[in-house]
């Protein structure tokens, strides 16, 4: 999928990143979306089966109400051992108990055919099973399948580990004062069987649902993502040919600048006394500006696609080009009283472009020294990991701010905002650093504490 978001002309990392950030967070948003969607729809067709099994369990239940003192009667007629107090209690409640039933032409006696020669055992499924308990909870007769003993407890419940699902209903007997006494329970029960194959079916089906609703989304996600970056990007390649045309154009007319003020310079009689500091302003607003256009070009060119770039990648000797860097910048670093020391122990070598490398390295030391106080210590070291080259420039200066940390390697960003550009420093060394060392296919990083210091640390692969 990469493909499609870096197949612009130059597939800029920057651009790429915030192509995948924009598809991650439309993903994340749409996954958010059917995932509620889903669980909608499941809930949705649960509760609906649950509740339509529940409904014909309590149907069930009130049918068989009506045969309770029928069941009763029977149970105790089989059983004489019961002592005579539930005789009498029970002939009380046949007594009492107010429903229309013609007792003559019920057959409340149990068959063994497992049902009950009644007019709505019709109502009974398969699968289904019909209880009668008497008001202390002890069975009395029973249809259908036999269930294991489960404490007797008024309305739905899930039992044998949701394999069945139960409805209990308790039954009660009005006297002639219109007071109701409980004469006992019905429990019907029916297999969940269908409802959890129907429910898996729905599950399986909105698992596959989703898998294809997430990959059409992340085609057009790419899609979609792709095309909102065109003219962002191509906004950005206009941005960045007419800095590269700006920049090149400039070179002329600066250098005249240029020339024309060191030739005048050179001459210091022809130019009257109130026009030389004048002529010093213009020559270092030239230098400035001659640098700032360089390093633009340098910047322009790095920006640009690897194919259209001839680099001649050979094996660079790094103690040695940081031996002469150091060296270098030894005698301004004395002149700000600063003390720049070197660990460079090792002899390792990598590929790239020595002039690159030397303008990377020249950068961050002179970055170092320039915000380094007086008394301060600036060090240099080389080390090796596995089969990496590491390069640390570590300094005692002003440090940055951890909210500045990811903005150091912007160009135009410095670190004390309050410097002027006649102080030195244009922001753009760090900028250029991090493009040397990405042309190179290496990784450049920063640690850095408020008045404590900071280090930059480039690791680069070693020549094998």
């Amino acid at each position: 999928m990469a493909w499609v978001i870096g197949s612009t002309k130059t597939s800029n990392p920057q651009f790429q990143a915030l192509g995948w950030r924009l598809l991650l967070s439309y993903l994340t948003v749409m996954v958010a979306i059917l995932g509620a969607s889903a669980i909608a729809v499941y809930d949705f067709f649960y509760s609906s089966l649950y509740q339509e099994l529940d409904q014909r369990l309590e149907v069930l239940a009130q049918a068989a109400s009506h045969s309770l003192v029928a069941i009763e009667k029977q149970h105790f007629s089989e059983n004489p051992e019961k002592d005579d107090e539930s005789d009498k209690q029970s002939e009380q409640s046949n007594d009492d108990f107010q429903i229309t039933l013609d007792l003559e032409k019920v057959t409340p006696q149990l068959d063994k055919d497992g049902d009950l020669d009644i007019p709505w055992q019709n109502l009974r499924e398969p699968d289904q099973a019909v209880e009668w308990f008497d008001r202390a909870g002890e069975m009395l007769g029973n249809s259908g399948k036999t269930l294991p003993p489960v404490p007797i407890k008024s309305g739905f419940q899930t039992i044998q580990d949701g394999k069945t699902r139960s409805a209990t209903i308790p039954v009660y007997i009005f006297s002639d004062d219109k007071s109701q006494e409980l004469k006992g329970y019905i429990r019907t029960s029916e297999s969940t069987k269908e409802v959890e194959e129907v429910l898996s079916r729905l599950r399986w089906k909105l698992g596959y649902g989703s898998i294809i609703c997430l990959s059409l989304t992340a085609v057009g996600g790419l899609w979609l993502t792709k095309q909102s970056l065109k003219p962002i990007e191509e906004s950005f390649q206009q941005l960045k040919q007419f800095t590269a045309d700006a920049s090149h154009e400039l070179r002329s007319p600066l250098t005249a600048i240029k020339t024309s003020v060191e030739v005048m310079q050179s001459h210091p009689e022809r130019i009257h006394a109130a026009d030389v500091k004048k002529m010093a302003a213009i020559a270092s607003a030239t230098k400035q500006m001659t640098q700032l256009v360089e390093d633009l070009l340098l910047l322009t060119r790095m920006d640009a696609p690897a194919a259209t770039i001839v680099r001649e990648s050979i094996a660079v000797p790094l103690d040695e080009l940081l031996e002469d860097l150091l060296d270098l910048w030894e005698l301004q670093a004395q002149e700000k009283q600063i003390i720049l020391k070197s660990n460079l122990a090792i002899n390792t070598s990598v590929m790239g472009d020595a002039a690159q490398l030397s303008r990377l390295f020249c950068n961050l030391i002179g970055n170092a020294i320039h915000y380094t106080p007086a008394g301060g210590i600036v060090t240099v070291s080389l080390s090796r990991k596995n089969r990496s080259t590491i390069v640390s420039v570590e300094d005692t200066g002003i440090g940055i701010a951890p909210e500045d940390v990811k903005l150091v390697f912007n160009r135009f960003w410095r670190a004390d905002r309050a410097r002027n550009r006649r102080a030195g420093g244009l922001g753009m060394g760090l900028a250029i650093a991090q493009a040397i060392v990405q042309s190179h296919r290496g990784e450049i990083s920063v640690t850095s504490q408020l008045g404590v210091g900071s280090c930059f640390q480039v690791k680069f692969s070693s020549v094998a």
